[in-house]
């Protein structure tokens, strides 16, 4: 899912690399060389996060964390610095900062950071659907129980989990790879195909005609998306 990303980094060479390495990823990325620009973009205008490097020409990096949280800017902010004493992670974090990676680091393990920061922030935006109905399906996820034509439904807690994303998502095209990061959080030895397995199984609890589904619908070379 894209989001906008601001990276505040003074080394031309780095955020081409990290600028291109997100938006790859499908992330819409803005970029600024000192700590004065990247707090006055900051300030300007929303970002789902701030990507901040602790060594910044005119206001360093832990200066303008302050100053944003000071401004009351509950953006998630992800510091960067080649500083890798404890103190350093500590001062950072106390002025704010959600996480924090050592340079240098693996792209791998920076996006990983960046994808469990931004899914943090999504879950905190959306409001939580208690309970929602769609065809002759009534789910309520407080109890949790799902009801096909009045009859209970038995929903394991990973379709249960399935089906309350797809709700909360509803109209848009979720890959699998989305789906997996949210619903199982990359456990270990979990594949893409588990995401299919567990939507065959939905379709046939919830779908008049799983073979021609109506509400989980394949999105052909994307992954799949609720239409309710």
């Amino acid at each position: 899912m894209s989001s906008r990303i601001l990276l505040i980094e003074d080394e031309p060479g780095l955020a081409m690399t990290l600028g291109d390495l997100l938006a790859a990823e499908g992330h819409v990325v803005e970029t600024a060389y000192d700590g004065v620009i990247g707090l006055e973009l900051a300030m300007a205008s929303p970002f789902d996060l701030i990507l901040l490097d602790v060594m910044l020409p005119r206001k360093n990096g832990y200066e303008v964390c302050r100053e944003l949280r000071q401004a009351g800017s509950e953006t998630a902010i992800l510091m960067l610095t080649a500083k890798g004493q404890t103190v350093d992670k500590i001062v950072g974090l106390k002025l704010g900062a959600d996480d924090y990676l050592v340079k240098p680091f693996d792209p791998s393990e920076l996006l990983a950071r960046v994808e469990a920061l931004l899914r943090r922030v999504r879950k905190q935006n959306l409001s939580p659907v208690l309970r929602f109905r769609f065809g002759d399906v009534n789910a309520d996820f407080q109890i949790p129980e799902v009801r096909r034509k009045g009859e209970a439904l038995s929903l394991t807690g990973k379709e249960m989990a399935l089906l309350r994303h797809f709700v909360e998502h509803r109209g848009r095209v979720l890959s699998r790879e989305e789906i997996l990061s949210h619903v199982w959080e990359y456990q270990p030895h979990v594949t893409t195909r588990t995401v299919d397995v567990h939507i065959a199984w939905l379709r046939q609890k919830l779908e008049e005609n799983p073979q021609f589904p109506k509400y989980i619908v394949t999105v052909r070379g994307t992954g799949y998306r609720f239409s309710a």
